[in-house]
């Protein structure tokens, strides 16, 4: 089996070294900074297209974490460009926070200050700390945290739309499905990334209590006992508003709940949350994967089968996670690489220039929607090839 598992971390870093690092390499930016917002699905790129501030923090995530991989000073610089855009452009000098996005030559376009976004810059800002020991880049992920917990929280968690100067708007953004949410499983689970990686990096206790804030947020009003998974949109009292089933956020939720609790070290936090991970993972493996994918989400029992890349990227990790914590399960090590399979038949697109389909149909055609653009970036791909080539290189 050791040698089954090495094939797969091979197979998975060069797929992460000889595409996907390469391709964002080249959506690089020289003259206004950052990266380019927009490749079309007919492989045009749009140097004028709006940049969006998640997809730069990604960015700065990905090369980050690709450099502490990898090493390599090339890595090491492209994480510096992501920084210096972030630094420069998405912050709010006057108000705070981070832009939702940006005109191509880096002035304020969609004004917007939403926790998602807040949240993606202090996980990316912790990552390039850790990268790079930039001091700056850590003051500033202290100070968008200390800006998510006095503006974007009330009584009961966390609000999430906000105008430039931090008064609460309609969250239309981060709600989908016909409904307009004020909280949601999705903004939630980002803010418990961002923390996790913080607290990695700085150890604050702080943070540390806010992570079991947020994991207590997850047991006792995200997660649906009866139904076996998490719920996704709210109204401002955690009262779910729709019957929505999301198994990609849940098989994604139950590794970076686990990897949570692993950064905490937190015994009471692990007995509590960890036997709800293992129901999600165990559920996703039951109800979401069949022919060797995962269907994207069900609505009133209704499934989409569409595959989606990041939903296939987030169940490789899942289910790898998921066997390294109950090693007998080798059936959701099959499934990861079967998955894998998947992905490099199906969702890579293998015409030069290019990196991942945004979504296959249940034939497995690609959908003709963009390779690039402010929500379609190496995060979930690269993480997945991140975590493949460190878990199982770190267990060898």
């Amino acid at each position: 089996m050791m040698q089954e598992k090495k094939k797969f971390a091979a197979d998975v870093k060069e797929h992460l070294t000889t595409k996907i690092i390469p391709f964002w390499k080249k959506l690089r930016d020289e003259e206004y900074g950052g990266y380019y917002g927009w490749l079309g699905y007919d492989l045009k790129l749009e140097k004028k297209a709006v940049k969006g501030c998640i997809l730069n923090s990604r960015i700065l995530w990905f090369f980050s974490n690709a450099y502490l991989l990898l090493g390599g000073d090339d890595l090491l610089e492209e994480a510096d460009h992501a920084w210096e855009f972030l630094r420069d452009c998405c912050v709010d000098k006057e108000n705070g926070g981070v832009y939702w996005s940006l005109t191509y030559d880096g002035k304020p376009e969609d004004t917007t200050k939403h926790t998602y976004n807040q949240a993606f810059a202090v996980y990316a800002l912790s990552s390039y700390y850790d990268a790079s020991g930039n001091e700056e880049a850590r003051k500033l992920a202290e100070e968008l945290y200390r800006l998510i917990e006095t503006k974007c929280r009330d009584a009961y968690g966390y609000l999430e739309a906000f105008n430039v100067r931090f008064e609460p708007e309609v969250n239309d953004k981060l709600s989908e499905n016909g409904v307009l949410a004020e909280k949601t499983m999705n903004t939630l689970l980002h803010v418990l990334e961002a923390y996790t990686e913080l607290y990695r990096v700085t150890k604050e206790k702080e943070v540390g209590d806010r992570l079991r804030f947020l994991l207590d947020l997850f047991a006792e009003k995200v997660y649906n006992q009866e139904q076996g998974r998490q719920e996704v949109f709210f109204d401002r009292r955690w009262n779910s508003l729709i019957d929505l089933y999301s198994y990609g956020h849940d098989i994604e939720s139950a590794w970076l709940v686990d990897r949570a609790l692993d950064v905490l070290e937190d015994e009471a936090c692990r007995e509590k949350l960890g036997p709800i991970t293992r129901e999600i993972t165990e559920n996703i493996s039951k109800r979401a994967y069949r022919e060797h994918s995962l269907v994207n989400e069900a609505e009133n029992g209704v499934v989409d089968t569409t595959r989606v890349w990041w939903v296939q990227a987030e169940a490789v990790v899942g289910f790898l996670n998921g066997w390294q914590r109950t090693p007998e399960r080798t059936d959701y090590l099959e499934a990861a690489e079967d998955i894998w399979e998947y992905i490099k038949e199906k969702m890579v697109d293998h015409r030069e220039g290019s990196e991942w389909f945004w979504a296959a149909d249940q034939e497995g055609n690609p959908l003709e929607k963009p390779i690039v653009e402010p929500w379609k970036c190496p995060y979930h791909n690269g993480r997945m090839c991140i975590e493949i080539i460190r878990r199982i290189e770190n267990a060898a």
